[in-house]
């Protein structure tokens, strides 16, 4: 079965750390791009970073340099987000999205075909 599940998301003061975690099967996990997007209420799905698991190379939205890492372990078919210096404004639904058989990776939502639930993450003030 094609998949994706989050874990991790929780509630943390403004300038505390999550790690989240997207583990994935059924697809061809160390030849794809796995997107984390975001998603507030009454806000759109937002692109926040992106791998592509064949290189590691990555790419992340401005609003998150410096505070967030995406990474990837091909053994554990597992991409991680560490965030950290985490701000009410990185409140929402994390989903991670998954497409195979591409080798760059992009925060939009058009390419990928392949979405988890998603994890809650709340950041207060």
């Amino acid at each position: 079965e094609v998949q994706l599940v989050e874990s991790g998301g929780g509630l943390v003061q403004t300038g505390g750390s999550l790690r989240l975690s997207c583990k994935a099967s059924g697809f061809r996990f160390d030849d794809a791009i796995i997107g984390w997007f975001r998603q507030a209420p009454g806000k759109e799905r937002e692109g926040v970073s992106c791998i592509a698991t064949s290189d590691h190379s990555t790419y992340g939205a401005d609003s998150v340099q410096g505070r967030f890492t995406i990474s990837s372990d091909n053994a554990k078919n597992t991409v991680y987000l560490q965030m950290n210096d985490l701000k009410p404004e990185d409140t929402g639904v994390y989903y991670c999205a998954a497409r195979e058989l591409v080798n760059v990776c992009v925060i939009v939502t058009r390419p990928y075909d392949i979405w988890g639930q998603g994890t809650q993450v709340t950041v207060s003030s």
